[in-house]
């Protein structure tokens, strides 16, 4: 496994809680990539334990929000790992900044298969939690992986259906979407040429005033002290503009009506986004799959206000269901 450089000094955007104990730790995904992840276990803890592996938001690395969702589940009897996907963060794998609807679905199955060898887990008792766009990847990774017993999308993107229909679904015809691919490939000659990957740059900043609201909701987590993060792709320069190619043709949802393990779908019912979620619950298919819109809540505000994230709702989620 390639040799990682992992910060040992806290470096989150949230506070460290006294109630978990805190490490670094590394696995391999089945493609040879290592990952990075940060692991949280309770206090006191002891016997096996049921574990949760967090990842997101798309673009964001695990000392963000991720890493918040992984503490305050430990806080709650889980031990948890938040996790850098392939070629992000601390994690390895070259070129840097690419995403994979493949690799990166691999990504919450290797986590899983480091918590399954754990002797401190029951590999029985085992769930994953993603935000934003690792959302959609985290059903995904459930319609795939029967390992999987419990499964929560908070704030989801749907990433195939993003890029290849745009926001609101605005671009949802062939012709937008050869146009889309024209570019990507024209880039893709254009980075040969130069020997270089180029960046399609992160959130803008300044913001521009007549910018769209989920824009400015973006700009005020990534771009200030809330959510800022120096190896965070959003609040720099982004993924390489030929990063996302690949899910303009491949839909991680096609199988979500075959998850048979229990799904809950969390979103701010104000969010630009909640369509990702009502529309994915719409295919789920079972009685053990839930969707909570959660009043007023726009979609970052299920990063990190945790008056608003229904964090005793997750654990009462996973205890149910982790079984």
């Amino acid at each position: 496994m390639e040799k990682l450089t992992l910060t040992q000094e806290w470096d989150k955007t949230f506070p460290r809680s006294g109630k978990v104990e805190h490490s670094k730790t590394t696995f391999r995904n089945r493609y040879g990539i290592a990952l990075a992840a940060d692991l949280y276990l309770p206090k006191g803890a002891s016997g096996k334990l049921p574990a949760v592996a967090v990842c997101g938001p798309f673009g964001a690395v695990k000392e963000q929000c991720a890493g918040l969702y992984a503490q305050t589940m430990a806080e709650r009897g889980f031990l948890s790992v938040a996790f850098d996907p392939s070629f992000t963060g601390e994690s390895g794998g070259t070129p840097r900044y690419m995403a994979s609807p493949d690799i990166n679905t691999e990504d919450f199955q290797a986590a899983v298969d480091y918590l399954s060898l754990r002797e401190d887990v029951d590999p029985e008792k085992l769930g994953v939690i993603g935000i934003c766009g690792w959302g959609g990847l985290a059903l995904n990774a459930a319609a795939l992986d029967t390992r999987i017993k419990a499964t929560v999308a908070s704030t989801m993107y749907d990433m195939s259906r993003v890029n290849a229909n745009g926001y609101f679904d605005a671009e949802d015809s062939e012709e937008a979407r050869y146009e889309k691919r024209k570019a990507l490939n024209a880039q893709r000659l254009a980075d040969c040429k130069s020997g270089g990957y180029a960046l399609g740059g992160g959130v803008a900043d300044p913001m521009p005033e007549d910018a769209p609201f989920y824009f400015k909701d973006y700009h005020a987590y990534y771009k200030t002290p809330r959510g800022y993060h120096p190896r965070s792709l959003n609040s720099n320069n982004g993924w390489n503009v030929t990063g996302c190619m690949s899910f303009l043709n491949q839909p991680i949802l096609a199988y979500a009506g075959e998850i048979r393990s229990a799904v809950l779908l969390v979103h701010g019912e104000k969010a630009h986004s909640c369509y990702f979620s009502r529309d994915a619950f719409a295919k789920l298919n079972g009685d053990n799959k839930e969707l909570l819109l959660i009043p007023g809540a726009v979609h970052t505000d299920l990063y990190d206000r945790t008056d608003i994230i229904p964090f005793d709702k997750l654990a009462d989620f996973f205890q149910k269901n982790l079984k």
